[in-house]
């Protein structure tokens, strides 16, 4: 029973028994569970061997029971973090590649940290998607050739880290059929103790996809848009109904919180097997806005741009960015940025996967107080709009964020709580050099389900 106990408290506490009994000492690395109400650990430790143990199951559970599969790129445990899911082709930075690979070259490597000591037993499953991220009616054997569950088995302790924690690998099996995947990891066999899901794809070119020369629509260059009309040619496929049985997807810097999903074609040629994709309105352009904002934080004994002071009298180590101001109304400035990504990197040690340091990094924005909430983002947090990524006003008349991450260099920017386009920050510019994707679906007889049989890639103002 009390190894029941213990295995249900790893993600809250490492439990150390005494020699004899259930005397144990809980160091808890967590913020306060939600079911504590006020009550700490500390003050429970005076209790019964009984009553703590009562408490963190508890606690356990609330969270285990908490745990609802996103089909998006997500943690669901506050200790894994530096998630990520790249093309491994042999290049030093692979991992700043999208996870997207095409069908006859399958080489995707997963990795990321567990900030703990215990080694956990983790699995791996794949989840077949439609287009818009549901899920397909495809069966495991429809897509793999093997059993849909792998244990994770690669993985090592960090090296003289502050915070310590595992770093875990994994290489991603070949699939049968292109299209979208959800990739989740569990704890211990059990589908339902989610650790972190992540999406990717894999193409087959079946399709042409021709880009026009027109980038923007007529008169929209000045309100910082921008548009690729595009057109899809699909040969001898056999596609019924192609309005209906094409879905075609564009991406602007990997990100999906602002994707644009199955825009109509504006014609459809049959006779020469094309869709043809012009767009003469705002609703499938793209906000341009700005280059994004840096933190090197790659050495840490002499901190790299943006950075103001670093605390070394406390591990981890507090890192404080300079103070940000809004862009707006600032003319366009050109300089290079990651299009939103971060680079793992220890200039210091060097293998910064397993010498990398995890520093509490301190952001801060110096605006009035908004009228809705304020958050820092990027490729490192998804994106996501979260509580844990919520900037909070303080006293001072800045908005403050304080991020638990990984020594590198990261691009960042701030984004209010609109669930759209929000350059209101940032600042918006057409001559902003992005990224931008196409992905191409269709659904035949067999199998039914989308399949992604066409992929484009283009850079917006090149340098």
């Amino acid at each position: 029973m009390f190894r029941f106990f213990m295995r249900l408290l790893r993600p809250h506490a490492q439990v150390i028994t005494a020699q004899a009994g259930l005397s144990a000492t809980i160091f808890c690395s967590l913020p306060p569970c939600p079911c504590a109400k006020g009550f700490s650990l500390l003050s429970l430790a005076e209790r019964s061997h009984t009553t703590i143990i009562t408490f963190l199951v508890l606690c356990s559970l609330t969270t285990y029971s908490q745990k609802t599969l996103s089909y998006t790129d997500k943690t669901y445990e506050w200790q894994i973090k530096t998630v990520q899911l790249y093309p491994n082709i042999g290049n030093p930075r692979d991992y700043l590649q999208p996870s997207i690979v095409p069908l006859e070259h399958q080489i995707l490597q997963l990795e990321f940290d567990d900030i703990q000591d215990n080694r956990n037993s983790y699995y791996v499953k794949l989840i077949h998607c439609n287009f818009d991220w549901t899920k397909s009616t495809l069966a495991d054997l429809d897509f793999l050739e093997n059993y849909n569950e792998n244990p994770i088995t690669d993985y090592i302790f960090s090296i003289n880290t502050h915070a310590r924690y595992i770093h875990y690998r994994y290489q991603v099996p070949p699939v049968k059929w292109p299209g979208n995947y959800l990739l989740i990891v569990y704890r211990d066999g059990e589908v339902s103790d989610l650790i972190l899901s992540k999406r990717f794809m894999v193409y087959a070119n079946q399709v042409v996809i021709i880009k026009d020369t027109q980038f923007a629509g007529s008169g929209t260059l000045q309100r910082g848009k921008q548009q690729f009309n595009f057109d899809v040619e699909y040969g001898s496929m056999e596609i019924i109904n192609p309005m209906d049985n094409v879905h075609v997807v564009m991406r602007q810097n990997y990100r999906w919180d602002n994707a644009k999903f199955n825009p109509t074609p504006n014609n459809v040629n049959e006779a020469v097997h094309r869709l043809e994709y012009r767009f003469f309105d705002t609703a499938q352009q793209f906000d341009g806005g700005n280059e994004f904002r840096w933190a090197d934080f790659r050495s840490l004994q002499a901190p790299g741009a943006n950075t103001s002071k670093i605390n070394k009298l406390v591990k981890p180590y507090e890192l404080y960015l300079a103070t940000d101001a809004p862009r707006t109304d600032q003319f366009y400035a050109q300089y290079p940025d990651l299009n939103g990504n971060y680079l793992i990197e220890n200039l210091d040690v060097g293998d910064a996967p397993l010498t990398g340091n995890y520093l509490y990094v301190n952001f801060l924005l110096k605006i009035p107080e908004a009228t809705e909430p304020v958050y820092v983002v990027g490729a490192f947090n998804n994106y996501q709009r979260t509580d844990e990524n919520k900037m909070h006003y303080n006293s001072a008349g800045f908005y403050e964020s304080r991020q638990f991450i990984k020594q590198g260099l990261y691009n960042y920017q701030y984004l209010t709580d609109s669930k759209k386009e929000n350059t209101s920050l940032e600042g918006n510019h057409f001559e902003t050099e992005n990224f931008y994707e196409v992905f191409v679906y269709s659904r035949p007889f067999r199998p039914n389900a989308d399949l992604l049989v066409g992929y484009y890639f283009l850079q917006m103002n090149q340098r």
